[in-house]
């Protein structure tokens, strides 16, 4: 007669590496940085997408619409920082490509810009953006270091 060893879900390896993931995604987004990170993403995010009504640029459509656009995928991308951070290292530096679009798009958007508030406006936020996600970047690297680190202990 063979012995069946019976294990339950809740004993199952990727269950417990599922736990363990997801407390130490926890315990990173709870830190001060973490939160920081997020709250600064999402009102850098808002800010973009409000940005041609509030720095007053409206009259070039085009860029009206990609501020818009740009700045709801950004806040989408960073928002959520802790709830789904093993993804966060990919989402981060989709942010930050458009943080440097953001820079850009005055000249390749709109053309031939004449507004100097409205290349000033893009750039800091642009840079601002970039700065953010670059900083979600590292912490997301920075867990995945130490995830490494751990399962590899406990694999010894």
């Amino acid at each position: 007669m063979t012995d069946r060893t019976h294990t339950t879900m809740e004993s199952h390896p990727d269950i417990l590496e599922m736990r363990e993931r997801h407390a130490l995604a926890e315990r990173a987004a709870s830190t001060p940085q973490g939160q920081a990170v997020e709250a600064l993403s999402l009102l850098c995010g808002l800010y973009l997408a409000a940005s041609p009504w509030i720095a007053g640029f409206n009259g070039f459509s085009t860029l009206t619409v990609n501020n818009l656009i740009t700045g709801i995928a950004y806040t989408l991308l960073l928002s959520g920082f802790g709830h789904a951070y093993e993804r966060t290292h990919a989402r981060a530096w989709a942010a930050a490509l458009l943080g440097v679009w953001t820079i850009i798009a005055p000249w390749v958007v709109a053309g031939n810009v004449d507004t100097t508030r409205t290349v000033v406006n893009n750039v800091i936020v642009g840079i601002v953006a970039l700065l953010l996600a670059l900083a979600a970047s590292a912490a997301a690297g920075k867990t995945d270091r130490t995830d490494r680190g751990r399962t590899a202990r406990m694999a010894r």
